[in-house]
């Protein structure tokens, strides 16, 4: 059996070990919980509690499609940062290349940026939907 085969079955094996100590270890857990947790029921068991304060009114809000607009533009830019971070650390490493592709990148987002500024859809208030709307009709 050559050496490069008995080294892949050891790295398999301990492989196979850490993922049963994994998922008895959440067994024992889930396990231990369950036992001893507390099985009481009463009228304010399933009421949430949030730091302390009581909560009030209902949690089925009707929320703008607007904040749902924000939500998804944070989180394509979050990850934006998150690829120039992951570059900024390589820089050395990914030489003219890697300075291209980045540039590429950005421009690209930047070019996102700016049709989402140019549609409105960064634009808040009423005052200005109303200029836009006045300028469609004309």
């Amino acid at each position: 059996m050559p050496v490069e085969a008995v080294v892949t079955m050891s790295h398999n094996w301990g492989f196979a070990i850490f993922l049963l100590g994994v998922v008895g270890l959440c067994a024992f857990m889930l396990g231990v919980s369950s036992l001893l947790g507390s099985k009481a029921w009463g009228r304010s068991k399933n009421e949430p509690f949030e730091s302390g304060m009581l909560p009030t009114g209902n949690a089925r809000l009707r929320l703008s499609a607007k904040f749902y607009l924000v939500a998804m533009l944070f989180v394509i830019f979050d990850v934006e940062a998150l690829f120039l971070f992951a570059w900024s650390v390589s820089v050395r490493e990914s030489g003219w290349a890697g300075f291209i592709e980045a540039t590429v990148f950005i421009a690209i987002l930047l070019a996102g940026l700016v049709y989402l500024w140019r549609i409105g859809a960064l634009d808040w208030a009423p005052e200005g939907r109303r200029k836009r709307q006045a300028k469609l009709k004309q």
